[in-house]
């Protein structure tokens, strides 16, 4: 029995928080299939490469990131509808990552054809099925927020508790009390008090905070996906 031919793809999610939203970063398509729509940065796996070689290449290779300045990425989720490539069956496997706004910004302004929007709010409606992966991640990053630290990564390496709640707040799409909110990352384990505060603030300059050492939860490297 002859098989249908199948490709492989890998898409990746990259996110971070800009002005207090939630935001993906998109490439705009040079090549039909969807030519000139914004879509994920992806490519097909080659025959040589495992998943988690053929994400790393895309980092480079199409989101602009130097060899070197991988980021920490995790496996979202395979999608792998019929019909979602117009050119023949594809099945691409996701990953997603959080970054600081400064790198994204950098890689943006790097290229003409990336651009950060948004999650939700592209100014075109995406290519193959990546609306359905964004979503995706987005929900993932939700059920993520209680258990681990994920969105530190979005932080530089000394922020105050207002940034790590602007971004719970932005991911979560969710307002929290503030002394409630501090409370609980407190109990969480996952930061600690550098014993500095803010050089330069309009108010009270506010106590500065770090990253606990393997934080409880926290993941190294590509994460297999969990479903």
């Amino acid at each position: 029995m002859t098989q249908p031919p199948v490709a492989v793809t890998v898409d990746l999610v990259l996110m971070t928080v800009a002005d207090g939203r939630l935001a993906v970063l998109l490439q705009r398509r040079s090549a039909e299939p969807f030519v000139g729509c914004p879509a994920l940065p992806g490519g097909f796996v080659q025959p040589h490469e495992t998943l988690d070689d053929a994400a790393r290449r895309v980092l480079i290779e199409k989101a602009g990131f130097a060899a070197g300045d991988g980021a920490w990425l995790e496996q979202l989720y395979t999608f792998g509808d019929p019909q979602r490539d117009p050119r023949m069956r594809t099945v691409s496997v996701a990953y997603f990552a959080l970054l600081p706004h400064a790198r994204l910004a950098e890689a943006v302004a790097a290229r003409t054809d990336l651009s950060l929007a948004p999650v939700g709010e592209a100014d075109a409606p995406l290519a193959f099925d990546h609306a359905l992966i964004v979503r995706t991640a987005h929900e993932r990053l939700r059920g993520k927020l209680g258990y681990a630290p994920v969105a530190l990564a979005l932080l530089p390496e000394r922020f105050a508790l207002r940034d790590l709640q602007t971004v719970h707040e932005a991911i979560s799409g969710t307002r929290f009390k503030k002394p409630a909110f501090r409370r609980r990352m407190l109990d969480t384990g996952w930061i600690e008090p550098t014993g500095q505060r803010e050089t330069a603030s309009a108010f009270r300059p506010a106590e500065l905070y770090r990253k606990r050492h393997h934080a409880p939860g926290e993941a190294d490297g590509i994460t297999p996906a969990t479903e």
